[in-house]
């Protein structure tokens, strides 16, 4: 039947995109993870030049202050981003079960219908 040819057409492109979306959280979060550990070299180098480590000493470095709280913040971001994985991996698991019950409902339509035919209407058929 035409109308689900559509309905599977429609599930999948909504998992390839749901698909794609988890793909593009990935990437942001292993960016901001390499992000936030070149910061962490940035900090260690301007700590080792002042031979200041204490965050709260008068004298420590504003560079390596600002390079901290970057680096936090990426953190947060990095945590909100698994948050949305997490969120975006169920939606693709419904996804994927509304593709497979749309296809096996194709597959179940698309097949003759024999069996439901009473067999006075068969009969009429083969003549």
């Amino acid at each position: 039947m035409k109308s689900h040819e559509g309905l599977v057409r429609l599930k999948l492109f909504q998992v390839k995109e749901k698909r794609r979306q988890l793909g593009q959280l990935d990437l942001m979060m292993g960016e901001f993870e390499r992000m936030a550990a070149e910061l962490d070299a940035q900090i260690l180098s301007e700590e080792k030049k002042a031979g200041i480590n204490d965050t709260s000493h008068f004298a420590y470095p504003t560079f390596a202050k600002a390079a901290r709280q970057r680096r936090d913040n990426l953190f947060v971001s990095i945590r909100d981003l698994k948050a949305q994985k997490d969120d975006a991996e169920a939606a693709l698991a419904e996804s994927e079960a509304e593709l497979a019950k749309a296809e096996a409902l194709e597959q179940r339509d698309g097949k003759p219908r024999d069996e439901e035919m009473p067999v006075t209407d068969r009969r009429a058929m083969i003549g």
